[in-house]
Formats: C-alpha cells, structure tokens, sequence
C-alpha cells in the first residue's frame, strides 16, 4: 500500500494534462471567471462613471447626431416640390440678376436700376408726405396724407418685422445701402420696395382721381421698381411676388382702420 501511493504521485507529476498551463482542459477555474466577471464589472462602473462625468450638452449631442446626420429615404410629396420650387426660384432670380454687378451683362445699368429703385423707397415717399401735409390747407387733403403716412409707417414696421422672422438673403450677397439700415430693409423676404410700390399704386388708384394712361403708369411703376430688385441681385422672384401681395394686404389694412377727419385734425394739432 505505501509502495502504490508513490507511484499513483509519480504518474500524477508525469501526466501532461496537469500541468498549470494545460488545468484549465480539464476544468474552469473559477477565480478566472470571478476575474472576468468582475473585470467586467468594473469596466460597466468606469464607463457609467465617465458617461456620468461628461457634459450634458456632449451626451445631447450624441444623442442628436444620428437623427440629425441621418438621410431622408423616404421624403414627402410636399418637400419635394417644396424644394424643387425654392431650386427653380434660386436659379432663376440667378439669372434674372443681370445688374448684381459691373462685371454682370448689364452692368453699365446698374445706376440707372438703382435709381429706379430708389422712387420706391421709405424714406423719400415719408419726407415727401411730410412736406405735402405740412403746406396742404384742406381737410380732405389732410386726411389722405394722413392716412398715406400711416401706411408708410405701417409698411416700415411690417417688412421689417417679417424680414427678421424670416432672414432670407438674396441671391447674391449684396451688402445693404444706407436708406435700407434707416428703414431697416436689411433682408430679402418680403421684398420691401416691392410691398411699398403695390401699396402706393393702390392707395393711390382708390383715393386719387386719376386718367387711364396715369392709372396705366401707376402700374407699371410698380413692377418695374418689384423686379429692378431681381436684377439688381437683391431678391428672390418670390421675395418680389411675396412683397406685392403684402402690400396689398397692408392696404387692406389701412383701409379698415383709416382714421377720419377729425382724428388727423386732432394729430396735426398735437404736432
């Protein structure tokens, strides 16, 4: 009995397969799975604790960026013609914008649609209201002075606000003149010159008695001073055509709050 013992231990050291590096055949050790599990453990808790230990505004923008970054497969009818309108629009007031510069096809022009514009902006059709009111001597005259001033005043306020919501540019980038800053002009949606002129022209074709040819004139007036802003690179086609439409809404507008007599006599008193 004591002789086989030595000998069971001496096929024990002899065998390969119990050796250290070969245990782990036979059977799992299981302080290496403790080691792993707990290595995995700690590698969850540093990585919750970096997680923990970032920005806020990191994790958000993480969590933002494949939304944002990810690519419409599937995109409604109504974007698509949304942007293949606004394209069209883009390209188009491109080419229309023959004055944008000297170097452009019309660019010997330039002054001359400048000036025309210039009949279509705030601040001389304001001094020049100014200037009939003060040396006009009938109530009827007053009144409609009065009114026309309110609309231009209206006007200033109204494109500005909405240029503001909106912070369109134009096609070309175009810095604004000085008359834009003082009626703060400084965008391309709605075009302002063209809200003014529609304004003006139908102010003017209601409350004015006026001939055909004049009244023709009138009109003619005010899409050449709309469009000299498309040549001139200032604005869209739809900036022009958005700008008519609210001019005429602001004549709506002062149509319905127009003041009478008595309050524009009561106004120049107090002036």
């Amino acid at each position: 009995m004591p002789a086989s013992q030595p000998r069971s231990r001496a096929r024990d050291r002899n065998n390969v397969l119990n050796r250290a590096e070969f245990l782990s055949l036979n059977q799992p050790l299981k302080g290496n799975q403790e080691s792993r599990s707990s290595g995995r453990k700690h590698s969850g808790q540093a990585g919750a604790a970096g997680a923990q230990n970032t920005n806020p505004k990191e994790r958000r923008q993480s969590q933002q960026l494949p939304e944002e970054d990810c690519m419409q497969l599937n995109p409604s009818f109504k974007g698509i013609a949304f942007n293949s309108l606004l394209a069209i629009d883009i390209c188009m007031s491109k080419r229309l914008g023959v004055c944008a510069n000297r170097a452009s096809s019309w660019g010997g022009a330039r002054s001359m649609i400048n000036l025309l514009g210039i009949t279509g902006h705030g601040i001389p059709w304001i001094a020049g209201t100014l200037i009939c009111l003060v040396k006009s001597s009938t109530l009827a005259g007053q009144e409609v002075l009065m009114n026309l001033l309110l609309a231009l005043l209206l006007d200033i306020v109204i494109v500005a606000g909405l240029q503001k919501l909106a912070k369109r540019k134009g096609p070309y980038d175009i810095n604004p003149g000085l008359l834009d800053y003082l009626t703060m002009d400084t965008y391309a949606f709605p075009a302002g010159h063209a809200s003014r002129v529609a304004m003006l022209s139908k102010f003017f074709l209601n409350h004015l008695v006026l001939a055909i040819p004049l009244r023709i004139l009138l009109v003619l007036w005010a899409l050449c001073v709309g469009f000299s802003r498309v040549m001139i690179g200032r604005h869209h086609i739809t900036d022009v055509l958005s700008g008519f439409v609210f001019g005429y809404l602001q004549f709506r507008l002062v149509e319905l709050i127009w003041m009478s007599s008595n309050t524009c006599q009561m106004l120049i008193s107090i002036w």
